[in-house]
């Protein structure tokens, strides 16, 4: 005779009604957005918008290395450069909402192309949900030695001599180093002449070698050329000088006062991120950035990581819509 006995009809239905509940409160867990522990079960890849080597990609990479460790799961960096950023960050738009597919922003991205192109597969800042800023960057403005010049004030004299013939380069229409050149030229009454490129890749060895005047580019990007002597540097575009090279004037200490103009990046996903992942992606940005080695790194490389709130980032791009936005209205510039 078997030594098993009956199932207490009460314990079955107490386990049923046990079932039910935890349901029941997996189902409520899911719409009231707390954190979804199976996120994330599968590779991640950050879009940069410019060739590796840039800003953008730097700060892309310090983020993949730090969540592959933590995660555990494969965290990519895709490299989608062209048409001021457009390209890549059109990709992410139409991404689903998932946490897979994030986005390094831009200022271009988010405050300037709205302006400057008259069509956008995208809405700059209604296709995206905002998760965290990253870092800032001055931008500086460079030449070749050979251009004769050593300064601001020299510069804008041979421009001035030469209205057209000089040229100044940058990493695409829209980025905030076009932007930079045109400000330049605003405040200057200069003419010269921009050329668009995809990244600094490209434009950089066209600056050694002399076949642009100039380029303005961010200073975490040119700063090991400018140690090493290669390009000269004439002026940082923020107020204050870069404790990345305090030697490097600023260009309202030349003769420019109020010449502001800093590229900023930032952490996007598409559209329509649910609460819980924005929260969780937030709050690994900010573990990221916020540690001391990876804060040193960056500050070396002339970036200053400040993490931050989405409502936070959402105000500073909302603030720079509008004053890039007049900056494009007042040059007249305007791109299919």
């Amino acid at each position: 005779m078997s030594d098993l006995k009956p199932v207490n009809s009460r314990v079955v239905k107490g386990l049923a009604v046990l079932l039910v509940c935890l349901g029941l409160a997996n189902t409520a867990q899911s719409q009231t957005g707390k954190p979804n522990t199976v996120w994330p079960k599968q590779a991640i890849r950050i879009v940069v918008t410019f060739t590796p080597g840039g800003a953008p990609d730097i700060l892309a990479r310090v983020l993949a290395e730090s969540w592959q460790q933590s995660l555990g799961v494969p965290v990519l960096v895709e490299n989608r450069p062209g048409y001021g950023g457009n390209i890549g960050a059109d990709l992410v738009a139409k991404s689903e909402p998932d946490g897979y597919t994030l986005l390094i922003g831009t200022v271009g991205i988010h405050a300037i192309n709205g302006a400057l192109y008259d069509k956008m597969s995208f809405h700059p800042i209604n296709d995206f949900t905002p998760i965290s800023f990253l870092a800032s960057t001055p931008n500086v403005l460079v030449v070749n030695e050979k251009l004769g010049v050593s300064n601001l004030h020299e510069l804008i004299e041979l421009a001035k001599a030469k209205p057209n013939e000089l040229t100044f380069g940058s990493s695409g229409v829209g980025t905030s180093l076009h932007m930079s050149g045109e400000l330049f030229k605003e405040m200057t009454g200069v003419q010269i002449r921009h050329i668009p490129y995809k990244g600094r890749a490209q434009s950089l060895p066209d600056l050694i070698g002399g076949r642009i005047s100039m380029l303005f580019d961010n200073l975490s990007s040119s700063l090991p050329l400018i140690k090493a002597g290669e390009v000269q540097a004439l002026a940082v575009t923020t107020l204050k000088r870069s404790p990345a090279d305090p030697e490097i004037p600023t260009m309202a200490e030349q003769g420019l006062p109020g010449f502001e103009a800093t590229s900023w990046f930032s952490l996007m996903a598409p559209a329509n991120l649910p609460p819980a992942l924005q929260k969780r992606l937030n709050n690994l940005t900010r573990q990221t950035l916020n540690r001391s080695d990876v804060r040193k790194k960056l500050l070396a490389s002339g970036l200053d990581p400040a993490p931050g709130s989405p409502q936070e980032l959402s105000k500073l791009i909302q603030a720079e819509t509008s004053k890039w936005g007049r900056v494009i209205y007042k040059s007249g510039a305007k791109l299919e």
